[in-house]
């Protein structure tokens, strides 16, 4: 999936290990799935925040669960949808189940 400013695109395993060692300051990747309710929902919240002016320096990305079982079980996802946070190709942070727009948004400022 890609939103109008391509700030939020769905990866596969080799683009996600490219991007979260490409050296942006923040990236934040979306595990969902397309059968989950919660991710659902989540999506246009997340897409609405991937396009704001304030998250300019943070990269959002979707990662399919069912679709990258190896990416899935290295980062232990075990429920959806889960927001795990990179800086600097490290692991930082997790936002686990469904969140409101300004809660995601404080909680990812928190990592920049």
């Amino acid at each position: 999936m890609v939103t109008h400013n391509d700030s939020e695109v769905e990866l596969t395993e080799e683009e996600f290990n490219e991007i979260i060692s490409n050296g942006h300051k923040l990236v934040v990747a979306d595990f969902f799935a397309e059968w989950c309710f919660p991710c659902i929902a989540m999506s246009p919240i997340i897409e609405e925040l991937a396009e704001s002016h304030s998250m300019k320096e943070v990269k959002f990305v979707k990662i399919n669960a069912d679709d990258n079982p190896n990416l899935s079980q290295k980062y232990k996802i075990s429920s959806i949808p889960c927001l795990v946070i990179f800086k600097k190709a490290k692991e930082v942070g997790r936002i686990a189940g469904g969140q409101a727009k300004e809660v995601l948004e404080e909680k990812i400022k928190g990592f920049l």
